[in-house]
């Protein structure tokens, strides 16, 4: 199905929410929640990153726009928090990387654009959860060891995606120790979520721990760990993911100056058959990208040694 036969009824839904009464109302608000949340599977299978960059905006405002009439669409709730990482991650940080070098100014502003699109998506995942566990979000904070044995199996996507929001506002802002100090609850979300299905998202929860493992070791991180994360994310999604090549490159190789490890990743994460799992489509992309730009800017990244 292509974008514009998606939108369409979204568009033309939204319009008659406000020529119908409260029952009629309900339904049409039921169904455009349905058709939303289900939505994120046409952005994965994406093979334009660009159609996906233009697209986004309208479907999160959307879902936003929804929420607003009822708020306790859980599963919308979700995809709004997925979505808006996404998006942030792949294009507003993204581009704040790509231009890094030729223009500080815009690239730190797109970066604190980044982190507060990060840290909107967080919200929007504690608030699926808190559909489910009263008050989660709170005891997140204050003992985060004993607020995640609350969460169940079917909790996990809701978990993940709040995890993963709120570990990439942390990694934006590790100078801000109002953010930074919510690093165990980050932790602990993505342990409980290996817990109850180690497998979700194809290796997605040990990729995410890659970053996590990735921060400095004062702060709890371990490059021992996030190796073993790497392997078994490429193990359960079979290789068919270039972000865990990209994620350990990035978060471990540049840090230890292992330029030839860095490039062996890179040029993994390039190898990836695209069209061997449609689901990771847009993500690979994406990945690939990022991939290739890193490569282009290795000589600033590494720094030759002093004889």
């Amino acid at each position: 199905m292509s974008f514009t036969r998606l939108l369409r009824p979204l568009w033309l839904s939204l319009a008659a929410l406000t020529l119908v009464g409260c029952s009629v109302r309900r339904i049409v608000t039921d169904g455009l929640a349905g058709a939303l949340a289900s939505s994120g599977e046409a952005f994965a299978q994406e093979d334009d990153p660009e159609i996906a960059r233009a697209a986004l905006p309208f479907a999160l405002k959307t879902m936003e726009a929804v929420l607003l009439e009822d708020p306790e669409q859980a599963q919308l709730l979700v995809t709004t928090c997925a979505g808006y990482t996404q998006y942030a991650y792949a294009f507003v940080e993204g581009d704040a990387a790509r231009i890094e070098g030729e223009d500080y100014e815009e690239s730190t502003r797109l970066r604190e654009r980044a982190l507060r699109l990060y840290l909107r998506a967080r919200d929007y995942g504690l608030r699926a959860l808190e559909l489910r566990h009263s008050g989660l979000g709170d005891e997140l904070r204050k003992d985060p060891s004993q607020a995640v044995e609350r969460l169940e199996a079917k909790d996990v996507e809701a978990a993940y995606w709040t995890a993963s929001s709120w570990g990439l506002a942390i990694s934006s802002a590790l100078d801000r120790p109002e953010i930074a100090a919510d690093l165990d609850a980050v932790r602990l979300l993505l342990a409980r979520c290996l817990e109850l299905d180690e497998a979700f998202g194809g290796g997605s929860i040990h990729e995410a721990l890659i970053t996590i493992e990735a921060l400095p070791e004062a702060m709890g991180g371990s490059p021992e760990r996030a190796r073993v994360h790497y392997l078994r994310a490429l193990e359960l999604s079979e290789g068919e993911r270039a972000g865990p090549h990209l994620s350990f490159a990035q978060g471990l190789s540049v840090p230890a100056q292992d330029r030839a490890e860095f490039e062996q990743l890179l040029g993994k994460a390039l190898a990836v058959d695209v069209e061997a799992a449609p689901a990771s489509r847009l993500a690979n992309r994406i990945s690939q990208e990022r991939a290739a730009r890193l490569l282009e800017r290795a000589d600033d990244l590494f720094f030759e040694p002093l004889d």
